[in-house]
């Protein structure tokens, strides 16, 4: 659910003395001047006006090249991958991780994680970012198998790609960490072993379908509704493409229920290590833990790192704010150490 979001135009006193001072400068000077309560319409017409501030075109960058990959119902899916520079890390064949941004599930493309990708490509692997459908021009639950086709087309085009599919890892922001959720699970039940789950800020429940915070059982939802970041008016704007009232029956009986909330899986023995990371002023904090805590009980190994004074989209601060560098930092040591890089 990060990356375009409608920041509010004020901190509660109860938020504020939480926050980091170099957000809440960035928040006064940057995140409240940002347009508020821009229709669906509008974004898809000018996508442009509303990305995150620190979006860039990477498309024109070194060793970054375009693919399209075609999804389980034929649909076209936009890739975009960044290789290592060969000077620093050989000539590979390389590890591979597939990124997945955030959005709720309904805005974000290839322009929102651009940075990140390349920061995160300084770990000597390959970043594959998987520009999935959205809603509500796609109904819920096609992202999955999107991102699914990413990774089959990855393994499929190993040699084409110089990458070594039997290195893969999976990661992604809010929506994108849910879908990495699933992707773990589907991974391990298809018996593809995968190195990492690289986690940000996850929702893991089907909070896109409550009616109001007290609907949530995590304390964290109700504490930073009217957060200056992700608040609950901007979930439940979500919720409305996401899980339209008139077809939301009709989706939750098309896929597993554990496809809508993660944490709900059946079984979570035998899956991936797992790099959870959250922020402490967060709505979704406490739903992204505690799947780390159902990761623990099936025996698996995880590692969660919650950011204090952080918010929901600190990964798309200005890259010199200091949280952002401990996070790209984070990134690059956990990739490392998963692929066997770590020196």
């Amino acid at each position: 659910m990060a990356s375009q979001e409608e920041p509010g135009t004020s901190i509660p006193p109860n938020v504020l003395s939480k926050l980091n001072p170099d957000f809440v400068q960035f928040f006064w000077d940057v995140l409240s001047k940002r347009p508020r309560d821009v229709s669906i319409e509008e974004l898809r017409a000018h996508p442009e006006k509303y990305r995150a501030p620190t979006a860039i075109d990477t498309s024109k960058c070194e060793r970054v090249a375009d693919y399209e990959v075609t999804s389980k119902d034929g649909a076209k899916i936009p890739v975009r991958v960044y290789h290592p520079d060969p000077e620093k890390h050989g000539n590979g064949p390389y590890p591979v991780h597939m990124n997945h941004h955030g959005g709720g599930f309904v805005i974000g493309d290839l322009f929102t994680d651009g940075r990140l990708c390349l920061s995160m490509r300084e770990a000597g692997v390959v970043v594959v970012d998987v520009n999935y459908r959205h809603c509500p021009e796609t109904m819920f639950g096609k992202a999955f198998q999107d991102a699914w086709a990413a990774i089959e087309w990855v393994i499929n085009s190993s040699s084409t790609l110089n990458i070594d599919p039997s290195s893969v890892s999976v990661g992604g922001i809010s929506a994108g960490g849910h879908i990495s959720f699933v992707l773990q699970h589907m991974a391990r039940d298809a018996g593809l072993p995968l190195k990492l789950c690289l986690a940000s800020v996850p929702p893991t429940t089907d909070c896109l379908s409550y009616h109001s915070p007290a609907d949530s059982p995590y304390p964290s939802f109700s504490e930073f509704a009217n957060g200056p970041v992700l608040p609950w008016d901007r979930i439940k704007y979500f919720g409305q493409s996401v899980f339209p009232p008139e077809t939301r029956d009709e989706i939750r009986k098309m896929w597993p229920e554990w496809w809508l909330a993660p944490i709900k899986a059946p079984n979570f023995k035998g899956l991936c290590p797992t790099f959870i990371r959250t922020a402490e002023c967060d709505m979704l904090r406490d739903e992204g833990e505690a799947y780390g805590r159902k990761l623990v009980e099936g025996g698996n190994k995880v590692m969660i790192k919650r950011y204090l004074g952080a918010v929901h989209t600190m990964m798309y601060l200005p890259p010199e704010n200091d949280q952002r560098r401990s996070y790209d930092e984070d990134a690059i040591r956990a990739l490392r150490e998963a692929h066997g890089l770590a020196k």
